[in-house]
């Protein structure tokens, strides 16, 4: 009996210690669903990458400098990726080449130059070759000016004008457009009307054209003067000034006697869009511009040539940022700079849809310059040129009859020395 009672005692004891632990609280032990995804390190906010930090020096015309501030600071806020900072310099298109060459690494990362300072910048090694976007520039500016930024098919530059060249300005009461498209045609009917055609060809500038037309030379290469003036093409052009210069119709002299005699005896005549105004006031409603004419070479109508003058922005080939530096030069040299461009400082535009712009179309002077540009060439012209081509054309304007093969050889082995 007593071993029955002992038994049941532990079992009761047993039971009571269970009961006991499982109305024990468990403290500190949150549900499972709370705890997920939580780490033992403290919070950090995200910080946003820094920009890249692009320092740009850019040289420009002093009379620019406004305009190219204003412009840089438009692509900064397009291209909001990078922090860009700009340096300017008043450093003209003249002084663009000589300011380079004083400290190369020094220049300005964009910079302003002549285009007939590309071949020696070239052989300086001075320029990135446009490497970017460089199908869309050559298509959007003129033919003449992108030839003026390229060297041996290669383009080292961005047009930015194409305005210091020459065509005609003409008398609308006395011309018809088929009177204009020949320079017989042009001689025929100002001969009619008792006029005179004035082209200044004791000039080297215009003379080039009657040379250049018929497929002549007159380029550097390794720095030094090509000129072929005096072969069978040369002549055959020579030939034709004789007889434009021998016509009752012709007159030669400055910018002056054309502006003083244009609408009065003088009919029409071959000069540059900085003579546009003078002329406009003086012909009025008559007043015209178009392209030079073909003149009679041989048996063949010959395209007259000239030259075609723009000022081009090149890229430092030392620039730390080139990527940025073309990327810059476009945005400069673009549609909207060259319109914006004309209108603040009447440059004329090289680019083919600026050109097209509503306010630049209405500039008869620009589009006769943008027409004749298509049979321009850059001056590529050292300084023994001109003294002796000046030589020859005074003479034909003095109506010489030398003979023509002489005075050329003469003509090329005098610029050749210079």
């Amino acid at each position: 009996m007593k071993k029955i009672i002992a038994l049941l005692m532990a079992v009761l004891m047993t039971v009571g210690m269970l009961a006991a632990c499982s109305n024990t609280p468990v403290e500190n032990n949150p549900p499972a669903d709370e705890t997920k995804g939580q780490v033992d390190t403290p919070e950090t906010p995200d910080t946003p990458a820094e920009k890249e930090k692009v320092t740009l020096k850019v040289w420009a015309d002093q009379g620019e400098l406004e305009l190219i501030e204003k412009l840089c600071n438009e692509f900064a806020a397009a291209h909001t990726e990078k922090e860009y900072t700009f340096e300017y310099g008043a450093v003209g298109a003249v002084d663009g080449k000589t300011r380079y060459l004083e400290d190369p690494a020094a220049a300005a990362d964009v910079f302003l130059f002549a285009d007939d300072q590309l071949v020696d910048l070239v052989k300086a090694d001075a320029l990135y070759e446009v490497t970017r976007n460089t199908d869309a520039i050559i298509a959007a500016n003129t033919p003449g000016s992108i030839g003026a930024a390229s060297y041996e098919g290669t383009l080292y530059g961005y047009p930015m004008t194409s305005d210091n060249g020459y065509f005609l300005y003409y008398d609308k009461s006395v011309f018809t457009e088929e009177d204009l498209a020949t320079l017989d045609g042009i001689l025929a009917a100002a001969n009619a009307a008792g006029k005179q055609v004035h082209m200044d060809v004791s000039n080297g500038w215009y003379l080039a054209s009657f040379f250049l037309g018929n497929g002549c030379k007159l380029t550097i290469e390794d720095g030094k003067q090509v000129i072929d003036f005096n072969n069978a093409n040369g002549l055959a052009a020579a030939e034709a000034i004789r007889t434009f210069c021998n016509n009752p119709a012709f007159v030669t002299g400055d910018d002056s006697v054309l502006a003083g005699g244009i609408g009065d005896a003088i009919a029409c005549g071959v000069s540059g869009t900085w003579m546009a105004t003078a002329i406009q006031e003086k012909l009025g409603d008559n007043y015209g511009c178009c392209k030079l004419p073909t003149f009679t070479c041989g048996d063949k109508q010959i395209q007259m040539g000239s030259f075609l003058g723009c000022k081009i922005y090149g890229v430092n080939s030392q620039t730390a940022y080139p990527v940025d530096a073309m990327e810059l030069a476009e945005y400069l040299t673009a549609e909207a700079a060259q319109i914006e461009r004309y209108k603040v400082l009447n440059y004329g535009p090289s680019n083919v849809n600026a050109l097209a712009d509503e306010t630049i179309a209405s500039n008869l002077a620009l589009q006769a310059l943008s027409a004749q540009s298509e049979f321009a060439v850059s001056q590529m012209v050292l300084g023994g040129f001109w003294t002796p081509a000046e030589a020859f054309g005074a003479e034909l304007e003095a109506h010489s009859t030398a003979d023509l093969q002489t005075m050329l050889d003469q003509l090329v082995a005098q610029a050749l020395q210079g």
